[in-house]
């Protein structure tokens, strides 16, 4: 008994299928407003970078200025002995 019975779904009428309206599915969130946000995010690393090199550049400004007034000392060359190129030559030979 019921061996004409279907099993699983039944197929719908095709005009049926056509005629459906679909649900409007969840929209995904915008491109633009997550590029805002990664922009706004770098351009807070940009500026506090930019102002480490400029505290880092009045540093070095104030460093310079610092040495550069001290009173510079002379200092004198002692003149060295000619180098003997076979002497070394020698010594290398013998490591």
């Amino acid at each position: 008994m019921a061996k004409n019975k279907q099993k699983g779904k039944k197929q719908q009428n095709v005009f049926q299928v056509a005629n459906k309206q679909s649900k409007p599915k969840t929209r995904a969130k915008p491109v633009k407003t997550s590029l805002k946000h990664i922009n706004t995010l770098r351009n807070e690393k940009v500026e506090s970078l930019n102002q480490m090199f400029t505290e880092v550049q009045r540093d070095v400004k104030s460093i310079s200025k610092a040495t550069s007034s001290g009173p510079k000392k002379g200092q004198k060359v002692t003149p060295r002995e000619a180098v003997n190129v076979d002497n070394a030559a020698q010594l290398f030979s013998q490591l």
